[in-house]
């Protein structure tokens, strides 16, 4: 989820480094670490802030070079609370500038598109929140820009410690036969109370919704454990269709569902239960993900008022278990621990030319997943998913 207040109509160059080149090489600074330059890096109550800004600082490989926001007193003082050497007012003057290799798009939904695209086209690697695009038909155009560069979508659940020890689990057989799996996952948002920069989460155009940011994470773990989904059977509701705007009194229509129950079936033949809840309080937030094998079982919990991609999960299983790894990015809590995650694959593909962190056609799957979803949920009727 993010949450500055940058959109599409912020996308208009200015002459503020007008000198900036654009670099094909991935050079670094000169202790050798990638160059990372983040839109939407806000002081305020920004997502970037609690997530992208530490998991950068905690890790070896990376530097914050730059920050954008959409004004140049915002970008000031980014640049001065996080640390960065550069501000921008104008992101895409950021992104021709020779001083970043990694453009991190943490903006509004329907800003990531223009920006993508320029960062694409100058010859960066991008690391974008997900969901990608505003709609499957925006983010199969937008994977389809991708060019040898690594271009990564922050679905970063899946490489969370523990997750990726219980996928380990299931892959090496400890719980046997994988039979069925139940998941409760929550989020605060999309409850009754919203406030007006929250707003456009209501909106089914912004492609920002319960469906796509908190139950596009949810499976995309189940996934990460159990392998691609196969078919899926759903039932969506609007439990709070006119959630009431804080900061102003007044009410605003809610066009997307807030609530999901989805049954799944995936590759590895395992049957799963998942409902997806939102406006449920902060203290309150659980995630828990269970799954029953012919051998045993595992489960994995935790929690965030974010959603369970803004936290860290415990393991537990029958079967012995090595501790899952250390997180990548040091110190790193909350938020930055599965960020981090991502930044740390990231900057290993660059450096070795792998592709280890979930890229633009990952972002395309987990699209046409929740495509899926909302079918079957619309219809009554089982849809199957389109194989990657």
């Amino acid at each position: 989820m993010t949450s500055n207040d940058l959109t599409s109509n912020d996308l208009t160059s200015n002459d503020l480094t007008s000198n900036d080149l654009t670099s094909n090489d991935v050079t670094g600074d000169d202790r050798g670490r990638l160059r990372v330059g983040v839109i939407g890096a806000d002081t305020g109550a920004s997502w970037a802030g609690v997530s992208h800004i530490p998991a950068i600082h905690g890790l070896g490989t990376l530097t914050l070079s730059a920050v954008a926001t959409r004004r140049e007193d915002s970008a000031r003082r980014a640049a001065d609370a996080f640390g960065a050497t550069r501000w921008f007012a104008d992101p895409l003057a950021m992104i021709r500038s020779d001083t970043v290799d990694i453009v991190t798009v943490a903006v509004r939904v329907p800003a990531h598109a223009g920006l993508v695209r320029a960062a694409v086209d100058a010859g960066k690697a991008v690391y974008c929140e997900a969901p990608l695009g505003s709609s499957l038909a925006e983010t199969v155009e937008l994977a389809s820009l991708a060019t040898s560069r690594p271009a990564v979508v922050g679905l970063q659940g899946r490489l969370n410690p523990s997750v990726r020890r219980a996928a380990q689990l299931v892959h090496d057989g400890a719980i046997g036969r994988p039979l069925n799996a139940r998941v409760v996952s929550t989020t605060s948002g999309f409850g009754p109370v919203t406030a007006t920069n929250y707003t456009y989460f209501e909106q089914a155009a912004s492609g920002a919704g319960l469906l796509t940011i908190t139950a596009g994470h949810t499976l995309d773990i189940v996934e990460a454990v159990l392998g691609a989904t196969v078919e899926v059977d759903a039932r969506t509701g609007i439990l709070w269709p006119h959630p009431l705007v804080a900061d102003t009194g007044d009410r605003v229509m809610r066009e997307v569902p807030d609530h999901a129950d989805v049954l799944a079936r995936t590759a590895s033949g395992a049957l799963v239960s998942v409902n997806v809840s939102g406006g449920v309080a902060p203290g309150d937030a659980v995630f828990r993900f269970e799954v029953r094998g012919t051998d045993g079982w595992l489960t994995l919990t935790g929690g965030s008022l974010f959603g369970v991609q803004g936290g860290d999960l415990t393991l537990t299983a029958s079967a012995a278990f090595d501790a899952p790894d250390r997180p990548a990015s040091a110190n790193a809590s909350g938020p930055s621990i599965n960020i981090g995650e991502v930044y740390a694959a990231l900057a290993a593909d660059l450096r070795t030319g792998s592709r280890s962190a979930p890229g633009f056609d990952h972002a395309v799957h987990n699209a046409r997943l929740i495509a899926a979803v909302a079918e079957a949920a619309a219809t009554g009727r089982r849809v199957t998913v389109a194989a990657r």
